[in-house]
């Protein structure tokens, strides 16, 4: 087994996204460092039992069509090494959570249930994008809760989570559209098709921008990343056009969702609750 490999099959690029993210908005929100560490552990064992989920579930798929860029199909790892990485990785999440309070420790636990729920079986159907928008729904949740009071977070920016999982989940459909086909997962991007996808994230994206600008009356940054996520958002649908662009597309929504993150703890991060 090749350690590199392993790490490689938690999906690291949004594995370590998710948990900037989740950190740097709970710094802005004032959670203290020793809870904002722990938080930080929590969600990046959450992570990497999803992406080791994930991955020990579509081996037979990734098998099928010789995927180069899956750890287990390549042979470089083997299945049940990633398949007990992830049981393990769940296994801490649940103190490591329950540690930040039963309040956020059972949003977080929720929407780390989702995501596996996708792994096992809700990818495969028309409700793929459901645990995408509860899960990143969450992550405000979350955040709030650990903080002193456990006050809740703004609608807005609840819906606004929920707007950046689609997104990010119709955006990385693009790219693997021939091996779905081949290998039979039909959730609703692949239903509808790359070119509709991309538009689908990009409006999406360009809705999480409008409702950040809300959460934040229109700050100055805000209004800046609004600015960016739009021409993003008007980006995605020229990228289908082109093969190897089909995989920018996921980065893009990425990026996109990292400058609204940081516009929003740079001028609003104080404004997470209501």
């Amino acid at each position: 087994m090749r350690l590199p490999a392993l790490l490689r099959a938690t999906h690291a690029l949004p594995s370590i996204a998710v948990t900037a993210f989740f950190t740097a908005t709970a710094v802005a929100a004032g959670l203290d460092a020793a809870r904002c560490v722990l938080l930080a552990a929590a969600v990046l064992a959450g992570q990497a039992s999803i992406g080791w989920a994930n991955d020990f579930v579509d081996a037979p798929r990734d098998l099928a069509v010789r995927r180069p860029d899956k750890p287990i199909a390549a042979g470089e790892v083997r299945r049940s090494v990633v398949g007990a990485s992830a049981a393990a990785a769940l296994t801490a999440d649940v103190p490591l959570s329950l540690a930040l309070g039963w309040r956020p420790g059972a949003a977080h636990l929720v929407a780390v249930g989702w995501a596996w729920m996708y792994d096992v079986r809700l990818k495969e159907t028309f409700v793929s994008w459901l645990p995408f928008a509860v899960s990143f729904g969450l992550v405000p949740v979350v955040i709030a809760t650990a903080l002193p009071g456990a006050p809740l977070p703004q609608a807005t920016l609840v819906a606004a989570g929920a707007c950046c999982g689609v997104a990010a989940h119709f955006a990385n459909t693009v790219g693997d559209t021939a091996d779905d086909a081949a290998t039979g997962v039909r959730g609703l991007p692949q239903a509808i098709g790359p070119s509709a996808s991309t538009v689908v994230a990009g409006g999406f994206v360009a809705a999480a921008s409008v409702l950040l600008l809300v959460a934040t009356d229109a700050a100055a940054l805000a209004i800046a990343a609004a600015a960016v996520s739009g021409a993003v958002a008007l980006t995605l649908p020229a990228l289908v056009r082109w093969r190897q662009g089909r995989h920018t597309s996921f980065r893009l929504v990425i990026a996109a969702v990292a400058v609204l993150v940081a516009a929003f703890v740079v001028s609003g991060g104080d404004r997470l609750t209501s």
